[in-house]
């Protein structure tokens, strides 16, 4: 079937859930800034959950859809569509989803997943490098998407425990673990509320706030970075490292973001605020273990929903 984008909304990308194993040549890992909302909206059309969806900021796509289809919508609340649960769209429906009313990212799946040829190993779509989803490049008014044709029905009625979902905030306490360089800083960025800068994107939020002061003024090598990872550059505004960041970097690291909380951070427009609360590397692990536990439940208890 074809997906026709009519309008293509605020940076639309095609996204999984990234290109992992290869940071060790340079390349980012990409992928869902929101994974764990990527990852429910496919559950909740009966796709794996690292099938290839939409992400948009701020503004969702217009699109048209060739064959009856089912979606689900998640992440930031855009439009009239119902959020986290499956929708029937007709054969030549059409779904305009608009302007972000809370959040800032929003995911649509499709039955059977988007169907864009992988570049080493992922659908996600880099948009430095220009390569995965479709072209390598956002979305534009008139391209047209494929899905396959699945015959897949939604069975009863029912919405999911909102339990499962990230506890989303125009202000946010994001849990982090100690950074190698924490203690060279003062007490501020746990203390202090930061804002986010309209000067961030998909490689990393920018804060405004406090500046954060260090007290060694030794050079550092450069080391590892991932999604999550905090940085201090010179001018003491931090930035917390997202899905399209580099594989290295040079920049004091003060704290890391736990997996758990990457969703809440992801959906922060600019002007929302953020504080962080640190936990320890223990507490960080069973939090994701719980985390993967819920999905697990979701993905079995679905398994009679969808047919």
């Amino acid at each position: 079937m074809e997906i026709t984008v009519t309008r293509a909304g605020m940076l639309t990308t095609v996204q999984d859930l990234g290109r992992a194993g290869h940071r060790a040549a340079g390349v980012p890992l990409s992928g869902a800034m929101d994974p764990l909302a990527l990852r429910i909206v496919n559950l909740l059309v009966g796709n794996p959950e690292n099938a290839a969806a939409l992400e948009f900021t701020l503004r969702g796509p217009e699109l048209e859809f060739s064959a009856e289809t089912i979606i689900a919508v998640g992440g930031g609340e855009f439009g009239a569509v119902p959020l986290w649960q499956p929708v029937t769209v007709p054969a030549g429906g059409r779904l305009a989803l608009g302007a972000v009313r809370t959040g800032c990212r929003g995911y649509l799946a499709i039955a059977g997943g988007f169907a864009v040829a992988p570049v080493l190993g992922s659908r996600s779509t880099f948009l430095r490098a220009a390569i995965g989803g479709h072209e390598g490049r956002a979305l534009r008014d008139g391209d047209v998407l494929h899905a396959p044709t699945v015959a897949r029905h939604v069975v009863g009625r029912w919405h999911i425990d909102e339990r499962i979902l990230p506890a989303y905030s125009p202000a946010p306490v994001a849990r982090v673990v100690h950074g190698a360089q924490a203690e060279e800083f003062g007490a501020a960025f746990f203390t202090e509320a930061f804002s986010v800068s309209p000067k961030s994107d998909r490689m990393g939020v920018r804060l405004m706030g406090p500046s954060l002061a260090r007290a060694g003024m030794a050079e550092l090598i450069s080391s590892t970075v991932v999604p999550g990872t905090v940085q201090v550059p010179p001018d003491g505004r931090p930035i917390i490292l997202m899905a399209d960041a580099q594989t290295i970097g040079g920049y004091p690291q003060i704290a890391h973001v736990i997996s758990v909380d990457l969703p809440l951070v992801a959906q922060l427009k600019p002007g929302d605020t953020v504080r962080f609360h640190e936990v320890t590397l223990a507490e960080a692990h069973e939090l994701l273990l719980a985390c993967e536990r819920r999905l697990g439940m979701l993905h079995e208890g679905l398994a009679q929903k969808l047919r």
